[in-house]
């Protein structure tokens, strides 16, 4: 795997988190919408292995809804509230 383009997409992630900071989506979603790849799109791989990466950072979580899993920035637990 090239180490370029995994952090091309980390950082493609963080751009797209900063100007949306509520967005959440799939694996699919963010490699098709979130990160604009020079010319053709690269193996989703690449940005399954940014997701983990950030993840491990603690700059983003992934959780489930259903059968789909989500990507997104951390949420802090509201006093009162569930998540």
């Amino acid at each position: 795997m090239d180490n370029r383009l995994v952090e091309f997409a980390e950082a493609a992630i963080r751009s797209f988190l900063i100007a949306r900071p509520d967005s959440a989506d799939t694996v699919d979603g963010i490699h098709r919408w979130w990160i604009q790849w020079p010319g053709l799109a690269e193996s989703p791989v690449v940005t399954q292995i940014a997701l983990e990466r950030l993840e491990q950072a603690g700059e983003v979580e992934h959780f489930r809804i259903g059968t789909s899993i989500l990507w997104r920035r951390p949420r802090r637990a509201e006093s009162g509230g569930c998540e």
